[in-house]
């Protein structure tokens, strides 16, 4: 499994990736349901895939494998426990009430696996249900949606994250996306590409999502808490972590309660070995609580819901430098004031992906920051995302490495 699953660090060398091409389900966004569904504007679908061609293109340029979500999902719908799993979570809905529950329950049965996979992201509106009928039906708007779409199912990097040889499924904070996780699960646990492979975390567990994991290190794992994650969700990482010997070391990172600072990827992403690109604007601020195992306790012998110990806080540059086993990391600032930083972080500047060391994805529109990025070795490859920005993710949003290269 490790020759196909494995992820120690962000800056490893990418090889494969799981990528989703935005489709039918962002044209389901309008004026009056784009805020519930997590967007900050209506995108041009039609050019937001044209942006994602180009995305998934750059990147088998660079020798990376490309996987897609409903590619993935449509092959484990010929599954019997993956269509049930997936059809009770498309339908464990409290607005839909008994009868109409049922009916949606039974349409979705009836489907083959391709559009099984379609609607489950695409979500079913009031008059595309056969037969519905129950109050709940009669009284919904008819532009509402029985089983709504999943716009944000784009941001692949938030539903799941690869911890070493491990995958921890996430557990999402908001209603608008819980259900993207019973989607993840489902091809994690039943298709073959991931058969045998350990599971780290459960979307039943407390909050925690993948954009606020990074891997600075191997056995160096950072957390941002604050939106999206809880403190509870990032110490049950840790714990479990620690316990089956993936890491040594979690850095626990408030973030600043805003929009746009969601998660810490929008902060704070790594670019080189020892090289960060940062929003300068809270860099002074951030601050880091260190977890630890007990001294002498090795994983193997360690008990999962044991004693942690717990120091700090600190800067969280120095306590990763610390952690990190390096004199210090390299910052690089996202823009060059904090007017221009706080535009180019609003616009994804600080979300770069890294296809390996000192080789970046980044969206173009960031030019003082891909500047800066340059001027410090960093080789960038720019993406157009006037569309895909949308929704507020960058290239790290939009990927989930599956397996890169060990850190040396």
């Amino acid at each position: 499994m490790s020759e196909q699953a494995y992820a120690d660090s962000e800056v490893g060398r990418l090889r494969t990736v799981l990528l989703h091409r935005p489709g039918p389900e962002l044209k389901r966004l309008t004026p009056r349901n784009n805020d519930a569904l997590l967007f900050d504007d209506i995108p041009w679908v039609s050019r937001a895939q044209e942006e994602h061609d180009a995305f998934a293109a750059s990147l088998r340029a660079h020798d990376v494998e490309v996987l897609y979500v409903d590619r993935l999902l449509t092959d484990v719908m010929s599954v019997p426990q993956a269509r049930a799993d997936v059809i009770a979570g498309a339908v464990d809905d409290p607005r839909l009430g008994v009868t109409l529950r049922d009916v949606a329950a039974g349409y979705l049965a009836e489907l083959g696996a391709e559009d099984l996979s379609a609607a489950l992201i695409a979500g079913v509106a009031h008059d595309e249900l056969p037969g519905a009928r129950g109050l709940a039906h009669q009284l919904m708007p008819t532009a509402d949606f029985v089983i709504p779409p999943l716009p944000n199912l784009l941001f692949t990097r938030d539903s799941s994250v690869w911890v070493g040889s491990q995958v921890a499924v996430t557990s999402l904070a908001m209603p608008a996306r819980s259900r993207e996780t019973t989607l993840t699960e489902a091809i994690y646990t039943h298709h073959p590409r991931f058969a045998g492979v350990q599971r780290l975390y459960g979307p039943k567990l407390e909050h925690m999502e993948g954009g606020d994991v990074l891997l600075l290190a191997r056995g160096v794992v950072a957390v941002g808490v604050g939106e999206r994650t809880t403190p509870a969700g990032a110490e049950r990482l840790a714990r479990r972590v620690f316990h089956r010997g993936l890491a040594h070391t979690v850095l626990v990172v408030p973030i600043p309660q805003e929009r746009a600072t969601m998660h810490l990827d929008t902060i704070c992403t790594m670019v080189d070995i020892d090289a960060v690109l940062m929003y300068p604007n809270v860099a002074a601020d951030l601050m880091a609580w260190t977890l630890t195992e007990p001294d002498g306790l090795p994983p193997e012998a360690a008990d999962e819901d044991g004693e942690l110990t717990i120091s700090g806080p600190e800067p969280f540059l120095v306590a990763a430098s610390k952690a990190m086993a390096i004199d210090r990391l390299r910052v690089i600032d996202t823009g060059l004031d904090p007017i221009t930083a706080e535009r180019e972080q609003w616009d994804d500047g600080n979300n770069t992906l890294a296809v390996g060391p000192r080789l970046a994805v980044a969206y173009e529109r960031n030019v003082v920051t891909n500047a800066a990025l340059e001027a410090q070795g960093i080789e960038v490859l720019r993406l157009a995302g006037s569309e895909l920005g949308s929704g507020r993710g960058g290239p790290r949003c939009m990927s989930c490495p599956i397996l890169r290269d060990p850190s040396a």
